[in-house]
């Protein structure tokens, strides 16, 4: 059984979403199981904000994830054009696995939820890509052979999944990013099988 990691950070509870529909995607191919993992908040001030265990939703991504995974989707929201600070702050934290090369050929995929069309969704996912090639992780995006990729006017990237969340976060997921979301696991799960037999 191939497990793959769909680690993702959310605010508002969109990127939360789109891991999910990510992770019934990866459920879709026979073989293959997805382990939904999340990061906790940070704080500026030097001291715990959340719980070791978290109240609700995914658990907290622990190190030894990394290392038993066979591919990784890996989300978050955007923050300027960026990655949130969280999930930065989780991959700031894995020299000790970059160092032991436990992600070298292992593929991956990001997805993002932004606020506005043009908030940041395309740099966002390129920002998340960034740790991944240095953790010599084989990246894959969302070709237009997705033929939702060409019809869409909300979310959808060749980069990776997103969503198109609203000034308020309250745009629920169209259709067409789910098709793409599902599509996007899909595909991470046969390339993590065909890896694995190989």
């Amino acid at each position: 059984m191939s497990e793959i990691l769909v680690l993702y950070y959310s605010a508002h509870g969109a990127t939360r979403q789109l891991a999910q529909l990510i992770a019934r995607g990866v459920e879709s191919v026979p073989g293959t199981t997805a382990r939904l993992r999340t990061v906790p908040r940070v704080s500026t001030l030097c001291e715990a904000v959340e719980a070791d265990i978290p109240e609700h939703g995914s658990p907290y991504v622990e190190l030894t994830d990394l290392v038993e995974c066979a591919g990784l989707a890996l989300g978050s929201p955007t923050r300027f054009g960026n990655m949130a600070a969280p999930m930065k702050y989780f991959w700031d934290s894995t020299s000790a696995q970059w160092l032991k090369g436990v992600l070298i050929g292992k593929p991956a995929c990001v997805f993002t939820s932004t606020s506005a069309m043009h908030g940041g969704n395309e740099s966002t996912l390129l920002s998340m890509m960034l740790p991944l090639l240095h953790h010599g992780m084989l990246l894959m995006g969302l070709p237009y052979s997705e033929t939702a990729q060409l019809v869409t006017t909300s979310g959808g990237t060749p980069y990776g999944a997103s969503h198109v969340a609203g000034p308020d976060s309250n745009h629920p997921i169209s259709e067409i990013e789910r098709q793409l979301c599902l599509a996007q696991g899909k595909r991470l799960a046969e390339v993590a099988c065909k890896l694995d037999r190989a």
